[in-house]
């Protein structure tokens, strides 16, 4: 046991002396890391101390931007409050009561000025302004705009509008005299924009004045005007908005807050030199040495990186000359240049020699105006490899830069142009047509190409006034479907699992529309979504009732609460229900113009001459300002700009949303902002479409013309046909309006078809405005065959 005990003692002062040795406290050791650590928490130190200083800068500038902000707004409201007095003592005035009472609207206008010297216009017009629609757009939106507000509230509406000197602060106010009438007058805005500029406005930020999407007075970072919204106050009993935005604020380290991120900063700088002054020194002395060698800087630890090849960027190949070579022989046909579009029959009007040529005559266009590069794609038609071919060979004809996108929807097209940054675009598309047709929707410089520039492209053929660029343009193919699944799924989030049917009729939205409605939330059924350039199931029109038939049935078989048809090219949409009604595009405007007009009270809402008299009460009940226009996807685009207008529709299922989205029409984007809109209300989708107002009303009726010239035709029939007691309105077609409904002729610009339709409040009016309109059209042509 003693040999145990004395071998068991050994061996234990042996593991501790091995222990000890191994723990031993090294302080040269400790001094030469030292550095590493106290150039770690230096640095997070400033990080702190600098990150912390600009969030506490941006904070304080924040802070005194939106003092700003509510300084403009109690100032603009004094303002308006102000005119709307001096307004209501006017129209209280004796002199104005007298000469109202005398139906002298002369004099009524001219008493409103009377002690009131800022006013700049004054006039009264009578209440159903068709003299004031008739004289558009010399008569100005907005002041339309500023009287129907005042019919539709019974008040005194205050609106901004333009006027040829400049914007103009804009009263009216509905008056009762021998008739009702409106007491209009405008004043400068002099006094609103002091109001904007006065207070005293922080470096570097933004503020704004704003009526619907249009800034009216604007100071400041115009570059940060996308993102005032956010910070935007509403004037108060007024549709004007002040909105205001400043640079992103400062991340601090950690989410911390300004000051705390500088106070963290100081103490690890503090504690950063008490290592290094007082710590350091005690260890060197512990450890015996008077110095310690440095360990490595930075630069000593940075290894160089072996060079980055460049990418070589994979030119593509030129097609033989004898493919590239255009034949003198091409005949054009004027025919195919049409209102808003080039559209023909491949192998008649159209084929690749004279894509070849419309490709060359876009790009000189592109050329005069500085642009260089165009995305283009094609639909599902069995001709469009071949136009496609033709026509990007005479792009880089003209020396333009093509990127191919290949086969997609009309609408990634457009998106295409902004998400490329070209601005231009061509969409190879027969759209609804049959499966022979082909044709053309061309983009230049952000413009929708229609009448007189489409003219223009089939003038500079016949006159070969053609570039032939030194150098051919080059050539890019890319897949833009995923980013723009993504651009709209980024937006758009749904919470309920809405259970869809979506019927492609065959054509190019077969797949990229069930992938979108999958990518926001939707449960999504494909019904005829391979894409087949022959339509073998149904003609891809979702505006023929016919066309949604299988669509009704697959919703109500499999239970589904809703159904959703794209054209051919998808940029139309077509709505059905679980009931099995089909939804007039005019009635999902209805409910597009409430949800945008809920942030954008007081937008200007875009709607073609087919649309139901209803849509225009429904959208100034919501605030908006109703605008009548013409039938064309190029043609309501164009409007759309002029008037800063925030959604249009037609009635054949084009929609243009300018709100979240980029103004052209997009059946798939607007699919998914329906869904959106569904999914926010508790009810069903049906009794959401049965709360909108509805009457009795046809789908488009589609007539043959005499002679395949509709155009003349509806010339004709203007000049003869008589309505009474109607107003007729002649923008696009013949438009007649009486107080119980309406009856629409108009030639398509796309077939040679009359397009008739017809609305009313009950079965009675339309069958007594049907017959006014068959009594006239047979009377013009006695064989015209009229489905009514």
């Amino acid at each position: 046991m003693a040999l145990f005990g004395l071998g068991g003692k050994k061996g234990g002062a042996g593991a501790e002396a091995d222990a000890d040795k191994k723990l031993a406290y090294d302080p040269l050791q400790a001094a030469r890391a030292l550095p590493w650590l106290v150039a770690l928490l230096g640095l997070l130190g400033l990080w702190c101390l600098i990150a912390g200083g600009l969030r506490q800068r941006d904070d304080s500038r924040q802070n005194a931007l939106e003092f700003a902000r509510d300084d403009v707004v109690v100032a603009v409201r004094r303002t308006l409050s102000e005119h709307r007095q001096k307004m209501g003592a006017r129209l209280a005035s004796k002199e104005f009561t007298a000469a109202l009472a005398a139906g002298d609207a002369a004099a009524a206008a001219a008493s409103l000025k009377q002690g009131w010297s800022e006013i700049r216009r004054a006039e009264l017009w009578p209440a159903d302004l068709d003299a004031r629609y008739q004289q558009l757009p010399r008569s100005g939106f907005g002041s339309l705009a500023a009287a129907e507000d005042a019919l539709v509230t019974g008040k005194l509406a205050v609106r901004i509008v333009r006027a040829a000197d400049g914007a103009r602060v804009a009263l009216a106010a509905p008056v009762k005299g021998a008739t009702e009438m409106v007491a209009y007058v405008e004043l400068p805005l002099a006094r609103l924009e002091s109001a904007v500029t006065s207070p005293a406005l922080p470096s570097g930020t933004y503020l704004a004045l704003r009526q619907g999407q249009r800034s009216v007075v604007e100071r400041g970072e115009i570059e940060l005007a996308a993102a005032a919204e956010a910070m935007g106050a509403r004037v108060p009993d007024s549709e004007l908005r002040v909105a205001a935005a400043a640079p992103d604020s400062m991340a601090a380290p950690f989410g911390l807050s300004g000051w705390i991120s500088l106070v963290l900063g100081v103490v690890l700088l503090l504690l950063c030199g008490g290592l290094w002054f007082v710590l350091r020194p005690r260890l060197l002395a512990m450890g015996g040495a008077g110095e310690v060698e440095s360990g490595p800087t930075l630069s000593d630890l940075q290894q160089t990186l072996p060079p980055v090849a460049p990418v070589a960027r994979a030119k593509s190949s030129e097609p033989d000359a004898a493919k590239a070579a255009r034949k003198s022989s091409v005949v054009i046909d004027h025919r195919i240049f049409r209102a808003y579009d080039i559209r023909g029959v491949v192998g008649q009007s159209l084929d690749a020699g004279v894509a070849e040529l419309i490709g060359q005559a876009i790009g000189s266009v592109m050329a005069e105006q500085g642009l260089d590069s165009i995305v283009v794609g094609r639909d599902g038609r069995l001709s469009g490899p071949e136009l496609s071919q033709g026509l990007i060979d005479g792009l880089r004809t003209a020396g333009r830069h093509v990127i191919d996108i290949g086969m997609a929807p009309t609408p990634v097209v457009y998106f295409g142009g902004f998400h490329l940054r070209t601005g231009c675009g061509v969409a190879i598309t027969g759209s609804h047509n049959p499966p022979d047709y082909n044709g053309f929707k061309i983009v230049i410089g952000g413009e929708t190409l229609s009448g007189d520039a489409i003219k223009d492209l089939h003038a500079r053929i016949a006159e070969d006034r053609l570039l032939t660029a030194e150098v051919r343009g080059n050539l890019d193919e890319r897949d833009i479907g995923e980013d723009y699944v993504q651009r709209i799924a980024g937006d758009i989030q749904i919470g309920q699992r809405l259970k869809v049917v979506v019927d492609a009729g065959n054509g190019v939205a077969g797949v990229l529309g069930p992938r979108v409605l999958e990518a926001i939330g939707a449960d999504v059924t494909p019904l005829f979504c391979d894409i087949d350039g022959t339509f073998p199931n149904h003609h891809p029109d979702p505006s023929e009732p016919h066309n949604l038939e299988a669509l009704v049935q697959m919703v109500q078989r499999l239970d589904a609460d809703l159904g959703i048809a794209f054209d051919g090219d998808g940029d139309r949409l077509g709505v059905v229900t679980k009931a099995g009604k089909n939804i007039f595009p005019d009635r999902l405007l209805m409910l597009f113009a409430a949800d945008v007009l809920e942030r954008n009270p007081g937008a200007v809402i875009v709607y073609d001459v087919k649309c139901t008299g209803r849509l225009p009460t429904q959208i100034l009940r919501h605030g908006g300002s109703p605008l009548m226009w013409k039938t064309g996807h190029s043609l309501i685009k164009s409007k759309m700009r002029e008037v800063d207008a925030a959604l249009a529709g037609e009635m054949s299922g084009h929609f243009f949303f300018a709100e979240r989205w980029f103004g052209f029409d997009d059946g798939i984007y607007a699919a998914a902002r329906l869904l959106e809109i569904l999914d926010t209300r508790e009810e069903s989708p049906d009794a959401v479409f049965d709360a909108l107002p509805d009457g009795v009303s046809t789908a488009e009726i589609k007539v043959e013309a005499p002679d395949g010239d509709p155009h003349a035709f509806v010339e004709r029939f203007r000049l003869t046909a008589t309505f009474e007691g109607a107003r007729q309105t002649t923008l696009d077609g013949v438009r007649v309006d009486w107080s119980d409904g309406w009856g629409l002729v108009r030639a398509s610009n796309t077939t040679p078809v009359l397009v008739m339709r017809f609305d009313a409040d009950s079965s009675q009016a339309m069958a007594r405005i049907q017959q006014a309109f068959r009594d006239n059209l047979l009377r013009l042509e006695p064989d015209l065959k009229l489905p009514f």
